[in-house]
């Protein structure tokens, strides 16, 4: 009896939702078919999780104790259904394992890759920047897939250990000081890439004005439309 898209009306359904999904795409991810077989376990692990909003597991409110500790099994069980219980138990456990090392491996390689890298006065980097759109007056079909890194620009100073005075345009209102995280080492500053606009404020907005009407047309209602050049902004941001 929720409204559509407007998740706060039923938080703590959502809330459930999201961890059982986080939970089952853990086990799932290279075998998506098998999800109904973790079911029984993800909703064993949920109910033996601590929640914060009552100060303890949904178990332990259920039946007054804590849940079991989630061992592995050994030996043999008397009753088959014991058995086949048990096995599952400890293939669950096996893929626990091995997803947790997969993802303690996958960090490590992305932190080794994203180490600090150090500039040197003089040196070119490229900026990246993702400057607020004009939203309300266009939707562009190619705003993921446009360029992020702006042209490279000289280091004049190392201010701290990971923050960098750059060479900007001298019409560019942007602050010249930026974060390591923005910058990317230039191999060849021959290379022209993206320049900056102009019309880019401190706060990364940009704010234009318009220049030309190139064209007009009447929409299915009858309303008329104008094709407008933006001041200081390349022809493909016509709108």
């Amino acid at each position: 009896m929720s409204s559509t898209y407007h998740l706060q009306t039923d938080g703590q359904s959502e809330a459930v939702n999201k961890c059982v999904e986080t939970y089952l795409r853990c086990f799932t991810g290279s075998k998506p078919k098998q999800w109904p077989r973790w079911l029984s376990w993800a909703d064993y692990w949920y109910n033996t999780n601590y929640h914060g909003s009552i100060k303890m597991t949904p178990f332990k409110a259920l039946y007054g104790c804590e849940p079991p500790v989630l061992l592995r099994g050994g030996g043999e069980a008397a009753v088959e259904e014991g058995r086949v219980l048990m096995g599952k138990r400890n293939q669950m456990l096996d893929e626990l394992r091995f997803q947790l090392q997969r993802v303690q491996n996958r960090m490590k390689t992305y932190a080794d890759h994203k180490r600090r890298e150090e500039f040197y006065e003089g040196e070119h980097v490229y900026l990246k920047l993702q400057p607020y759109r004009m939203k309300t007056l266009a939707r562009r079909i190619n705003q993921k897939l446009s360029a992020r890194f702006y042209s490279p620009y000289e280091v004049l100073e190392k201010i701290g250990q990971v923050v960098y005075k750059l060479k900007l345009p001298q019409n560019t209102r942007v602050h010249p000081v930026f974060h390591v995280s923005l910058l990317k080492k230039c191999v060849n500053p021959s290379t022209q890439a993206q320049p900056l606009l102009t019309a880019l404020t401190e706060e990364y907005e940009l704010q234009v004005e318009p220049e030309d009407v190139l064209a007009v047309q009447k929409n299915g209602n009858g309303d008329k439309e104008v094709l407008i050049k933006w001041k200081d902004l390349p022809t493909f941001e016509n709108s």
